[in-house]
This record gives structure tokens, C-alpha cells and sequence, in this order.
């Protein structure tokens, strides 16, 4: 268990490592369409003024885009501040990728005073919403009770919900959890499953693995 927690840390510090910014979105309002067009074009002043007023219709993407462009300092000073504002409004109407972008922050410190219960919530909202990163960050968040209670029913839940979305990582995690029956009941056939998925995506480990476990289930 110690290992896997390990493990599962590094994980995410890994993928928190290598998001980099969370990248403008495009979207059906018309000026967050001709917001998108100016800032495919490097027009970002222009784009920016689409993007506000689209935002000041509650517009949930124009309020990302704009806090994107806010905190990345495109078409002006940065304004971080501005920007957490935009952030969280877009959050608050229920747009998946400001809930894990603001988790982000949250578990970060950045811009916001650091708290990771202020993450979970956030990566729980936006990981019911379906989004497959906040879905892996909230399963670690249960696995390591990270801003949560220690629960690795909902560590397993969430890991498994990003694996279906294909997620490799976590379909080697689900795998693991399944062989070793920690947060599910054990079940070395549904083990051989999620190695054999994370396997086909690359992962030499979780080959090796699935042979090891098709080997055990043939016995």
C-alpha cells in the first residue's frame, strides 16, 4: 500500500509537472467564435475584446478564455488577479475545465492562498462533470488523503472513471488495485483487463503485467 501511495504521488506531480497553461477553448457564441479566429491569429487584443463581451453574457467559455489570457499576460499586462475572478466565474456556472484549472491553483497556491480541501472540491465538481484530468487528480486526492478523508473506494471509483475515458495511468492503477483487492473486491480477471488496456496504450510495465496475470488466470 505504502508503494502504491508513492507511486500514485509521483504521479501527480508528474502530471501537474507537464500540464503546462491550460490552453483557450473555442465555442458556438459568436464572439467567442470571432474571439477564437483573432486569437488563432495572434490578434490577442482583439480576441481579449470578444472574450469580455461574451464573459459579461456569463458566457462560461469566453470567461476561461479570458482568464487564460489574463494570466498568460496575451494582448496586455498580466493581471492574475482579474484573471482568478474570470476563473471562478466560469467555475461557478459549472464549466469543467475552469473547476480543474482552479483546482489547479488551489492545490498550487498560485494566486489563490493554497488549500488543497479547495482543490478536492473544485476536482470533484469538475471530475462529476466528466472531465478526465480532475477525474485522476480527485481519485489521488482519495487515494493519499490529500484535502479529503482517506477513501480508496473513491480513489478506485474515480481512477476507473478516467481509465474508461483512456487514461493510461490509471488504468495501470485500476489494474493494481483490482489484483490486489484495496478500494474493490479482487477480481484478477477485471486486473488482467486494465493491464491489457495499458498496455496496448505503451506501457511495457503494465505488459509485462498482463502476461503475468493471463499466466496466474490460466492456471
Amino acid at each position: 500500500m505504502r508503494r502504491l501511495a508513492l507511486s500514485l504521488s509521483f504521479l501527480l506531480c508528474a502530471a501537474l509537472a507537464h500540464a503546462g497553461p491550460v490552453q483557450v477553448v473555442p465555442a458556438d457564441d459568436p464572439d467567442v467564435t470571432a474571439g477564437w479566429a483573432a486569437y488563432r491569429s495572434n490578434d490577442f487584443a482583439k480576441a481579449i475584446a470578444h472574450y469580455r463581451k461574451a464573459a459579461a453574457r456569463d458566457e462560461r467559455a469566453a470567461q476561461f478564455n479570458l482568464a487564460v489570457m489574463l494570466m498568460a499576460g496575451e494582448g496586455g499586462p498580466a493581471d492574475p488577479v482579474e484573471a482568478v475572478h474570470w476563473l471562478r466565474r466560469s467555475a461557478d456556472l459549472g464549466f469543467a475545465r475552469a473547476q480543474y484549472a482552479l483546482g489547479l491553483l488551489y492545490e498550487r497556491g498560485e494566486h489563490v492562498s493554497r488549500s488543497l480541501t479547495e482543490a478536492t472540491r473544485w476536482w470533484q465538481r469538475a471530475a462529476e462533470g466528466g472531465h478526465r484530468d480532475a477525474q485522476v487528480s480527485l481519485a489521488t486526492q482519495y487515494f493519499l488523503g490529500r484535502g479529503a478523508a482517506r477513501d480508496y473506494r473513491e480513489a478506485a471509483r474515480w481512477y476507473e472513471r478516467a481509465a474508461e475515458q483512456g487514461d493510461e495511468g490509471s488504468a495501470y492503477i485500476v489494474a493494481s488495485l483490482y489484483e490486489k483487492g484495496e478500494g474493490v473486491a479482487q477480481d484478477r480477471t477485471r486486473a488482467f483487463y486494465w493491464y491489457s488496456r495499458a498496455a496496448a496504450g505503451g506501457d511495457p510495465a503494465a505488459l509485462y503485467k498482463a502476461r503475468e496475470m493471463r499466466e496466474q488466470l490460466s492456471r
